[in-house]
């Protein structure tokens, strides 16, 4: 190799390696965090700004102006035949959005769809998707135009009334925002989810809100509560009711708000005295067929054991769905409870966030309308401009017209006499003063023009448009009058659209009081063995004298008895206590009403009770006061006293009411006040009396205190709080029974064995229920086989403590007493029977 070649390379390598370091000397080092926080930042308002967010002036989303504007651009209007959908798919892609195809389908779609839009911009023909969730047909079968009503968003778009902006290629011009000649943003709502933030506008009535606007272009310092006199709240495509305005008027004046939407119901008696609950209208964007669905599910689940039958009664002229209620149901507790635990109420969140100048803010509904209107006064404005100049340029040519006609045979002379048009043009504008384009149209004029009809034409067209020249300009000069061509316009467009309001505003949204609907009577709720729960009226049981044979009360099972009968109103909250210590409660009125032969409903379709588990005390209460307190008793004679006030609570699997031991079960639960004296029973004929002090009050998830000790193989039978005045009622399993005064059994300290209440015998067989009652008391008595006497606690007699009672109940051979329950004698209610 030469020295000049080894030169030659050596210079190469030298000016390779300063390449190098000049491409490495241009790379800035970054941070990490500082450059994903930028980056995030800048995809974050890219979301925001070109996808989720919609703009206050016209309220439309890029993907919704690009949609409308590109069928516009070809030609797709309300006076043309439907195109495919495909067809403007691919324009919108390919010219304005760069993004997938069925991102855009989508929501040309939903602007096709009656239910979605208040106001829809577009006219589909073909399967564009239904109310129950089916989804549209794909884009090569469905065809489309702009909607007329699209067309006011669009209108004076060619009239330099919007800012201009390169398409994503550069290729192509579209519009920054759409003229939007009513407050679409309002009337179509809009929905969308971007970083950080979203956005929840619901839709209004078109006419209602163009009269917002209206009164605030006649007044800006109206008040949100004038607005709301003419804009009363969100009207939505599928109705339904607004339940209470608080929540329109906090997102009204803050821009943020909840409101309560709940399916519009109609109640029809038929023909066999039944009723039925016609669901004729469903909240905003609720999938009809889910709801269905739903509805089917929880009747199946015995959620709703007023309802027999649910089907769909939708046809060409509505979305009914249909409930059948069973014979008694009230319509009003049924709806109560679907609007509680279906999606035929729902709450919606409006949050008002939109873009102002590029920039996302919460806006209330006064800031809406002025933006609103300042877009428009700019439209309005630069359509003015436009139309001016316009009129002046055409005025400019008729002046030459006339300066042409006033001198025709020179002009004539003039251009005969020229040898090219440049030449006439240059020596037209030199003699007569004309401007360049004057003299290229006296140049262009055609020869009829001459005549003296055309030129009283140009005369007239040329004062006409004077006129318009200076009433455009007396707009620019004044806006008030500027205004008021807004406001027209707004008006002619609420002549051509406007519809009925859909969506109607009630009170306010709270659980209908279902005590309200149903008499606060007497109930006797009953408790078998399986498991099977039942109310019926008090009066449906007749009175009787003592040692009566009875009636039947209870159709059962031969393996199934009666464990408890209890008296409540059916208002009152019912306590279940359950043998493992929780305690689950529900309203009387929520038993289903069973006839007095019916075994009634299984206890585990109300509550969720696990499989060995069973309702061994109940107990009924208004209220839960913190001074009343509930003492607890075990079968092996545990005692525990809680506040009431900690049981104000509902679960669905239960509250913890007492820590038991594995051997033990609760068997009784009393409520008790300061001072009030506890009796407890044993099988053995055994009762203990003590004050309630005995006992400290304890939380939920105690265990307790022995009340009373017994031997092994006895239990305690109940336990009861004793006033004094008041009788202890205790009967056998063969029924005999007997009252004695408590005043007769002496007070111990909790804890001991207790005295005698009655003389055992096998003739008597054992205790099996205990009660303290008065003389205006009432018994009723139920045996095994589910035979109910009712006896007056006065027929029965009075005896000592240690005495063996008197037959209180005729028992038929191989049935026995199983359970006893007191109630207040009200002659009334019953009818005596000999």
């Amino acid at each position: 190799m030469t020295e000049d070649n080894k030169k030659k390379n050596e210079n190469k390598a030298q000016a390779e390696i300063e390449i190098e370091e000049n491409e490495i000397g241009n790379i800035e080092p970054s941070e990490m965090a500082r450059e994903m926080q930028q980056s995030f930042l800048e995809y974050s308002m890219s979301v925001i700004v070109a996808r989720a967010l919609p703009d206050v002036r016209d309220g439309l989303k890029p993907v919704h102006r690009r949609i409308l504007y590109a069928m516009n651009e070809s030609g797709y209007l309300p006076t043309k035949p439907h195109m495919k959908s495909a067809r403007t798919v691919g324009d919108v892609i390919g010219k304005y959005h760069p993004h997938g195809d069925s991102a855009v389908y989508d929501t040309m779609v939903r602007l096709a769809q009656p239910f979605s839009m208040r106001v829809p911009l577009i006219d589909g023909h073909g399967n564009f998707g239904s109310i129950d969730g089916d989804s549209a047909a794909a884009m090569r079968y469905t065809e489309a135009r702009l909607g007329k009503a699209a067309m006011e968003l669009l209108r004076d778009l060619d009239k330099d009334t919007v800012e201009w902006m390169p398409n994503y290629d550069e290729t192509l011009q579209e519009p920054e925002v759409l003229p939007a000649r009513f407050p679409c943003l309002l009337v179509n709502g809009s929905n969308g989810i971007a970083v950080g933030m979203a956005t929840n506008i619901p839709p209004h009535n078109l006419g209602e809100t163009i009269d917002a606007t209206v009164m605030m272009l006649d007044n800006e310092d109206v008040t949100t509560e004038e607005l709301m006199t003419v804009l009363p709240g969100p009207d939505f495509p599928t109705g339904g009711q607004i339940m209470g305005t608080k929540g329109i008027k906090d997102a009204y004046a803050t821009g943020h708000g909840n409101i309560t939407l709940r399916a519009k119901f109609e109640v029809v008696e038929k023909k066999n005295g039944r009723q039925q609950v016609i669901v004729k209208e469903i909240p905003y964007m609720v999938n009809r067929q889910k709801l269905m669905e739903k509805l089917g599910e929880l009747v199946r689940e015995k959620e709703f054991p007023e309802i027999s039958n649910i089907h769909d009664g939708a046809d060409r002229h509505g979305i009914d769905i249909i409930i059948e209620l069973k014979s008694g149901a009230l319509p009003e507790v049924v709806i109560n409870k679907l609007c509680k635990h279906t999606q035929l109420q729902t709450g919606i969140g409006i949050n008002m966030l939109a873009l102002v100048e590029g920039t996302p803010k919460v806006l209330s509904l006064r800031e809406i309308l002025q933006l609103y209107i300042k877009h428009q006064i700019e439209v309005v404005t630069r359509r003015t401009i436009f139309d001016k100049k316009k009129a002046e340029e055409r005025a400019h040519i008729l002046e030459g017209y006339i300066i042409a006609l006033d001198n025709i045979d020179e002009v004539i002379k003039i251009i005969r006499g020229s040898e090219t048009d440049k030449i006439a043009k240059v020596e037209l504008m030199s003699r007569f003063a004309l401007s360049e384009r004057q003299a290229d149209a006296i140049l262009e004029m055609k020869l009829r023009r001459l005549t003296g009809l055309e030129r009283e034409k140009i005369e007239e067209e040329l004062k006409e448009l004077r006129e318009r020249i200076a009433y455009l300009q007396s707009l620019l000069d004044d806006e008030g009058k500027l205004k008021g061509v807004i406001k027209e316009e707004l008006l002619e467009i609420k002549k051509k659209f406007n519809t009925p309001r859909l969506t109607k505003i009630g009170n306010a949204s709270r659980d209908i009081d279902v005590m309200d609907l149903i008499a606060d009577d007497d109930m006797v709720v009953t408790l078998t063995n399986a498991g099977y729960v039942k109310r019926l009226p008090a009066t449906t049981y007749r009175q009787q004298k003592r040692g009566g044979k009875g009636m039947q009360g209870v159709n059962l099972k031969d393996s199934d008895f009666v464990v408890h009968m209890g008296i409540a109103s059916a208002h009152s909250w019912l306590l279940m206590f359950s043998s493992k210590g929780k305690v689950y409660r529900l309203r009387v009125y929520e038993i289903p009403e069973a006839s007095r032969q019916a075994r009634g409903t299984a206890i585990v379709n109300l509550l969720q009770l696990d499989k060995d588990e069973r309702i061994t005390a109940v107990i009924s209460t208004k209220e839960f006061p913190a001074d009343e307190y509930l003492m607890f008793a075990t079968k092996s004679g545990i005692c525990k006293k809680t506040s009431l006030d900690l049981y104000d609570r509902n679960r669905q699997n239960g509250l913890i009411a007492i820590n038991l031991k594995d051997d033990d079960e609760l068997i009784s639960v009393r409520k008790v006040s300061p001072g009030e004296k506890v009796l407890l029973v044993s099988s053995l004929g055994k009762a203990i009396l003590w004050d309630e002090s005995e006992v400290r009050a304890m939380g939920r998830g105690t265990m307790g205190v022995k009340g009373i000790t017994i031997p092994a193989g006895a239990q305690v039978l109940g336990m009861e709080i004793a006033k004094p005045g008041s009788d202890l009622f205790v009967v056998t399993e063969k029924g005999y029974g007997k009252r004695t005064d408590v005043s007769e059994y002496p007070e111990h300290h909790r804890g001991g064995q207790g005295v005698f209440t009655i003389q055992m015998t096998q003739k008597k067989g054992l205790l099996v229920g205990m009660k303290i009652v008065h003389e205006d008391d009432e018994l009723m008595i139920i045996s095994e086989e589910g035979v109910i006497t009712r006896t007056p606690v006065s027929g029965i007699s009075k005896l000592g403590r240690s005495t063996q009672g008197v037959k209180v109940m005729n028992i038929a051979s191989g049935d026995k007493v199983t359970a006893v329950a007191v109630t207040s004698q009200d002659d009334d209610d019953f009818e005596e029977e000999e």
